[in-house]
């Protein structure tokens, strides 16, 4: 069975990651989104093993020892880590695996599985993401102020991606990272099996032709 990709999908904060890769996995067949864990509370409305597996510090530092995580990254103080055997479990079965990560996660990944794909998401421009974060209205003055600070970090290191959509309007962004997988799907590492089945009914026909 041919192995799945491994899609790497980062944006700053305010950027849209999430209602794309939402959307992406309802359009697509053959996605699963690979659920991180985290030590950071849970928030209203989030569900353990849907949004994060909410894990306390020290069962993240034992799961982080026994080498468990492909990726961790720490962010604003707390964190994440996405787990190994998760991931492999999707693209051992021939799925696609979502990975929403940050920046710093996503070079980790990149540097453990080179072959993995990463997608940047970028706001259209800084003040729309100035005000994407304001109205929100869940983060003081002092939190925006820190998340555009690291916006501006993580901006430059997604000019590293594979891909870059900028996200000016929703539908148009979903539909050109959906563009994005569909096209990987067809590479010639994942499709070289349909020549020798083309190439193996050819020869089965001659075969009975001459046959006869």
């Amino acid at each position: 069975m041919t192995r799945g990709d491994i899609f790497v999908i980062s944006a700053p904060s305010g950027s849209g990651k999430t209602t794309i890769c939402r959307a992406l996995l309802s359009r697509v067949e053959g996605l699963s989104l690979s659920v991180s864990c985290t030590t950071r509370p849970r928030k209203p409305g989030e569900k353990d093993g849907v949004d994060y597996y909410f894990v306390d510090e020290g069962k993240f530092g034992n799961m982080l020892n026994s080498n468990e995580f492909l990726e961790t990254a720490s962010v604003y103080g707390r964190r994440y880590g996405t787990s190994r055997l998760a991931v492999e479990k999707i693209v051992s079965s021939g799925s696609d695996a979502v990975l929403e990560i940050d920046v710093q996660g996503g070079a980790s990944v990149k540097a453990a599985v080179p072959e993995a794909v990463r997608i940047g998401i970028l706001p259209p421009d800084w003040e729309t993401l100035r005000a994407r974060l304001t109205a929100r209205a869940r983060d003081s003055r002092e939190e925006i102020e820190r998340r555009l600070a690291a916006a501006r970090r993580e901006i430059r290191e997604l000019g590293n991606y594979d891909y870059l959509v900028v996200n000016d309007d929703l539908e148009t962004a979903v539909r050109q990272v959906e563009w994005i997988v569909r096209a990987r799907r067809l590479r010639r590492e994942r499709t070289i099996g349909a020549v020798g089945r083309i190439l193996g009914k050819e020869g089965e026909e001659r075969d009975g032709s001459s046959n006869g």
